[in-house]
Parts: C-alpha cells; sequence; structure tokens
C-alpha cells in the first residue's frame, strides 16, 4: 500500500527504511574501509575497551616545543619542535592480565617486509619488554594485498640477527605466513588482533 503524507510527499515504513540503512552502512563500511593500519588499530582499540576486552593506547610520542606563534591571543600555532626521544614502538597495554607491546607497520610489497622499517631502539626495547614477561609482537599489513599478519616478536628477532650474517634486508611473505598469524579485517572490531594475542599466550610464543 502507497501512503502519502499531507502534502503529497511518500511515507516510507521507518523500521524498513531504518534497517536498509543500517544494513547498507555496515556493507560500506567494511567494503569501502580506506583506513590506514594505524586508524584500524585505533578503531579496534576503542572497541575493545568500549567492551572490557583489553586497554591499549597509542603512545604519544614526546616533542620539546621551541618556538609558539600567537596569530590570535586565543589561538597558538607551533612552528618548531623536535622529538626529546627516540620512539620505542607504536602500542602498549594490558590483556587479561598480560603486558602487550607491539609495533604496527605497512608495507606496499607483495612478496618481501623491508627490515629498515624497524630501529634498533625498538628491537632492543622489545626485547626487554619480553625478557619481562610482556606479549610482543608486530602487525603488519600487506596494503596492496589486503592481508594482516601478527608476527610474534621471536621472529622479528631472529630476522633481525640473521641480516647481519647472511646480509639480508628483508623478509619473504612466505616466510612471514609460516610464522604469523594471519587476521581477516572485521566490522567490530575493525582489526581483531586481541584473538591472535590469544593464540600466542596459549602456544606460549610470547615467552
Amino acid at each position: 500500500m502507497k501512503i502519502n503524507y499531507p502534502d503529497g510527499r511518500s511515507f516510507n515504513n521507518p523500521s524498513h527504511s531504518s534497517l536498509h540503512a543500517s544494513s547498507a552502512k555496515k556493507k560500506l563500511i567494511f567494503g569501502d574501509r580506506g583506513m590506514t593500519l594505524e586508524e584500524e588499530i585505533n578503531e579496534s582499540n576503542k572497541y575493545y575497551r568500549s567492551h572490557d576486552i583489553a586497554v591499549i593506547y597509542k603512545k604519544p610520542t614526546p616533542i620539546q616545543i621551541v618556538k609558539v606563534d600567537y596569530p590570535k591571543r586565543s589561538r597558538a600555532v607551533i612552528k618548531e619542535a623536535y622529538f626529546r626521544q627516540a620512539s620505542t614502538t607504536d602500542y602498549n597495554g594490558v590483556y587479561n592480565g598480560y603486558y602487550v607491546d607491539f609495533e604496527a607497520k605497512e608495507t606496499k610489497n607483495k612478496n618481501i617486509f623491508p627490515l629498515k622499517n624497524f630501529h634498533q631502539h625498538q628491537i632492543d626495547h622489545l626485547r626487554m619488554c619480553q625478557k619481562q614477561g610482556g606479549i610482543c609482537f608486530v602487525i603488519i599489513k600487506y596494503v596492496t594485498l589486503k592481508r594482516y599478519f601478527v608476527m610474534p616478536a621471536d621472529t622479528l628477532f631472529l630476522h633481525w640477527d640473521a641480516q647481519k650474517h647472511d646480509g639480508a634486508k628483508s623478509i619473504q611473505l612466505q616466510d612471514i605466513i609460516d610464522s604469523s598469524i594471519e587476521i581477516k579485517a572485521n566490522y567490530d572490531p575493525t582489526l581483531p588482533y586481541v584473538d591472535a594475542i590469544q593464540q600466542l599466550i596459549e602456544s606460549g610464543k610470547e615467552k
């Protein structure tokens, strides 16, 4: 039955329309994400915190401000600043009683992951955290392939140390597939990496 408002506008069933709009919205978010890895992890962390699953945040990078302009009395513009110290890793927090510390990296390469994406101080930091019983890993996103991997820190250490002997400057995709946990992009959470953390706990790979 077609129903119109008094002014002639068509009436649509609210429940049907809202259901359709909600479904379309979910499909749009899932299929046309266009997010960076950092954005995907940040959105996932919001979901985990709001559902009391984990408390994980992106670490702020400390900076020293040296020059500020005040074009308006109510507004300040930073003109010059520098990093106080080298950053460690991107994220840390707590999951189910475990300290979690990890780095997030993405690449447009299809077959390798360049080790130059890491720095020695990040490797040292992950080693120290793992020695204290923390769960340490790297989330790697192959942008072109749309594939995500949670690589245990031990695997990263193995390849990092090996480059000093064999000169290898990258990790082959197949090596990552063989030694990591692949995760799939989702809706809620956007990137379910906590599932991989649980697998690391159960397998003992975090030690």
